[in-house]
């Protein structure tokens, strides 16, 4: 359905359609107009019938031709990418894989797990309603098993450990996500597993959950969360083309500059910052929401931390974890 000038934008960006993407589509649009146009300058005696067929080929045609902005998707496929619910996703099929222990998020799950199961499915929180300070230890206390560890930082600004929840955004992160997924919710002081999702636990193990934490983080979760960014796109719209482009080549630069081809409205609703263009604005919030609070969080990737070496800016690269080829696989081939 086509939206309207003053309905919000399909694209996510929480404007009106006619101040965001109606440029874009209108030159579409204008496109298949001239197509149209010259079909009828060449046979100017078609009845209204055969002109509606054209039409409807031209725009078929054109939906299903491969774009080079789109690093070779057909507007077709990038619609269903953009889209489409998660279950309904084509060209992609997301499964559990049979090890997740390289997962952070899943590691601190299953500690909140076994800490409500040998407590009859509940234990106290704090008195501003975190996770205890022994729970945060034994999450802490993982941080060498995980690969971001190779880029370890200072421990009192690394996002995998810290003396409370407050301070440690990838188990903070986790327990926002199972509130928001229904496995646990706080009552009256405690935490408390559901009696659904305690009898999964111990049927199927924290395998079950994977999915269900993953559909959160992509649909309903805040990207913005953790972070203090006043410019405000909704990055989770394009989260299927950034992952399949960062799969292909682990580029973070070669990613925005892809991004950035493939939709120009996006760095039009950034306000330049003193010190930061529209360009270097969602450069960062890709690092930042996607890479970094997303797929660092899960262990899909490693991003190296180090920016500058020797006063020059280092190209930015991503490490590909077994588990995302494990848990994303793309028939689209890369062109």
């Amino acid at each position: 359905m086509k939206a309207g000038r003053n309905e919000p934008c399909p694209c996510g960006s929480g404007k009106k359609y006619k101040q965001c993407c109606i440029n874009a589509t209108s030159k579409q649009h204008s496109d298949v107009l001239d197509d149209i146009a010259q079909t009828v300058a060449m046979n100017p005696n078609l009845t209204l019938e055969e002109l509606n067929l054209v039409a409807q080929k031209k725009m078929a045609e054109r939906n299903n031709r491969p774009s080079a902005d789109f690093c070779g998707l057909t507007p077709t496929q990038m619609a269903n990418w953009l889209y489409a619910p998660l279950d309904d996703l084509e060209w992609l099929t997301i499964s559990t894989p049979e090890d997740i222990s390289s997962s952070p998020v899943m590691r601190y799950l299953t500690l909140i797990f076994d800490e409500a199961m040998q407590n009859n499915g509940s234990f106290k929180a704090t008195s501003k309603g975190n996770l205890p300070a022994t729970l945060v230890k034994q999450a802490g206390d993982l941080l060498p098993e995980f690969a971001v560890n190779q880029h370890r930082t200072n421990i009192s600004i690394s996002e995998f450990s810290g003396i409370n929840e407050d301070k440690f955004n990838a188990l903070h992160y986790t327990r926002i996500l199972a509130e928001i997924s229904g496995i646990i919710y706080l009552r009256s002081g405690r935490f408390h597993i559901k009696k659904t999702a305690q009898n999964q636990y111990e049927k199927q193990g924290i395998q079950v959950f994977f999915l269900p934490m993953l559909k959160a983080a992509i649909s309903k979760y805040n990207w913005g969360y953790l972070d203090s960014w006043q410019n405000d796109v909704d990055l989770r719209t394009f989260w299927v083309f950034m992952l399949w482009r960062l799969q292909s080549h682990g580029s973070v630069d070669q990613l925005i500059e892809e991004v950035s081809t493939a939709f120009p409205d996006l760095l039009r609703q950034l306000i330049p910052e003193e010190f930061f263009s529209p360009a270097k604005l969602l450069h960062l919030l890709i690092e930042i929401r996607f890479i970094e609070h997303f797929l660092q969080f899960w262990g899909f990737v490693v991003a190296d931390p180090k920016r500058i070496f020797d006063k020059e800016p280092i190209p930015r690269k991503v490490s590909i974890q077994p588990l995302l080829t494990h848990t994303f696989h793309f028939s689209i081939k890369d062109r």
